[in-house]
């Protein structure tokens, strides 16, 4: 079950790539412009090696599914990505997770923003924890965990630069 939770979240990320050209031609188009394209290669293979060793662990190091963290970490992954799918409406065309912005265009102050400048970083900071700790993988946890503070660290310094929070 574990592996078609995983696969499932793959072909989610794949929907989201699809999405993201599509919403990437369209800001290009309006004046977008692109920051941070050295450190995007970086967060898609992160996302890509954790849906792997998230399977390579469970199946080399036996893990077994704990209901009592499984469920739980099952929760908070849905939530995450329930959070993160709600920031792709609120920005619409605009969403990407590539750094493009749109000169001139207002910023989203609604939703989970009214609290957060970067909501989805923080549902992606939950899914990179619970995501291996629904079958018990704790090593992916902690060592996807680290790699995705530190991308994030990069990624969230450059958006702030672009968005003018800085």
């Amino acid at each position: 079950m574990y592996y078609l939770f995983i696969l499932a979240i793959g072909v989610e990320r794949l929907i989201e790539l699809a999405v993201s050209r599509r919403h990437t031609q369209w800001s290009l188009a309006h004046g977008g412009r692109e920051f941070g394209q050295g450190h995007y290669p970086a967060i898609v293979a992160m996302h890509t090696l954790l849906l792997v060793s998230c399977v390579v662990e469970v199946a080399t190091r036996h893990r077994p599914f704990l209901p009592w963290l499984g469920w739980p970490m099952v929760a908070l992954v849905v939530a995450s990505t329930v959070v993160r799918w709600w920031v792709v409406a609120l920005l619409g065309k605009r969403w990407n997770p590539r750094l493009i912005v749109i000169p001139g265009a207002p910023l989203v102050r609604r939703g989970p923003y009214r609290v957060l400048h970067h909501p989805n970083y923080t549902a992606v900071v939950v899914e990179v924890a619970a995501l291996p700790l629904v079958h018990s993988a704790w090593v992916t946890a902690v060592v996807f965990s680290i790699a995705n503070a530190l991308v994030l660290s990069v990624r969230i310094r450059a958006e702030n630069a672009a968005l003018g929070y800085t």
